[in-house]
């Protein structure tokens, strides 16, 4: 019986618990910086008295290793209070130096947290302006190749137009009796087509495909440049609106019996198969265009959009 009381008392003895402190003067000593581990352990140590005897403490032991731990002591252990090694004023001094220190690591925490930010907001503008400068790099790559394609559009207007001159020159020398013009050289442009007859014919391109589909549109339609052009604008935007939502099936499926539909492009000889060559489906008996999700490519109707700002910008487009 004896036996187990002394066990008992013995592992009662050996239980390590957080000493209970004053509330107030902890609140108080942490109002001045000191973390709650070192306001507690001040306290605990200076018997738990007063505010002047923990701040004491703390001044006699702050460069103790241990100063920041949680202090725990054996159960139902009391700690007499040492009795303070400073004066009143020294006492107060030593408060007030430490309330400074507590300040200026507290402005010390603040600017460096400010720093940071600032460092945060220079990164975050770089990357902004480093994905404006690619952005505009783009734009202007894409505005070169669409003026080198409205270049190579308007050469080939007028050649046309050169080709159709000398024809119209020929018939009017034949009319008067007179004999052909004797050529003065060879022409270039024979010798690139009789290079060309030589060579394997090449698939045209999505991109080719839908030029030569609005050159005939305009072709043959071309007394009616107001129409071609709104048939044009149209085009576009139906293009535009699935490149900028894909998701949006409104903008995907067209009932080709709508009356707008038919004026605007329908009715126009080129202007399904534009858009059929864009990915657009026929579907339920012909009663609807219909483009599915997993069909939508926006390189394709990128290109389409280059074209069709092509055809509408340059005067020269399906001249001949």
């Amino acid at each position: 019986m004896s036996n187990e009381v002394v066990t008992a008392t013995n592992d009662q003895s050996d239980e390590m618990v957080v000493p209970e402190v004053d509330k107030k003067v902890l609140v108080e000593l942490e109002s001045m910086g000191f973390s709650t581990a070192r306001a507690t352990r001040a306290l605990h140590y200076s018997g738990n008295t007063s505010l002047e005897a923990a701040v004491n403490w703390v001044v006699e032991h702050e460069n103790d290793p241990a100063i920041d731990q949680m202090p725990l002591v054996p159960a139902n252990t009391k700690v007499e209070a040492p009795k303070p090694s400073l004066t009143p004023e020294q006492l107060k001094a030593k408060q007030q130096e430490l309330r400074e220190r507590a300040r200026k690591k507290k402005e010390e925490e603040e600017k460096k947290m400010e720093r940071e930010k600032e460092k945060e907001r220079i990164r975050i503008g770089k990357e902004l302006l480093e994905a404006k400068r690619i952005e505009e790099e783009n734009e202007r790559k894409r505005l070169l190749a669409l003026r080198k394609a409205e270049k190579e559009e308007e050469r080939r207007a007028r050649e046309k137009i050169r080709q159709k001159l000398e024809e119209d020159k020929a018939e009017r020398r034949r009319r008067l009796g007179l004999p052909p013009e004797e050529p003065s050289a060879p022409k270039p442009s024979n010798v690139v087509e009789e290079k060309k007859s030589s060579l394997p014919v090449r698939p045209a391109t999505k991109a080719e495909q839908m030029r030569e589909c609005l050159r005939t549109l305009k072709q043959n339609h071309k007394d009616d440049d107001a129409r071609v052009k709104r048939a044009f604008q149209t085009l576009l935007t139906y293009v535009g609106n699935v490149a900028k939502s894909p998701d949006e099936e409104k903008f995907r499926r067209i009932r080709l019996s709508n009356q707008t539909f038919q004026e605007r492009v329908g009715a126009l000889k080129g202007g399904i198969d534009f858009l059929e060559i864009c990915g657009f489906e026929k579907i339920e008996g012909g009663e609807f265009l219909f483009l599915p999700r997993d069909k939508v490519d926006k390189a394709v109707l990128n290109s389409a959009g280059s074209e069709l700002d092509s055809a509408i910008k340059n005067p020269f487009f399906g001249v001949l």
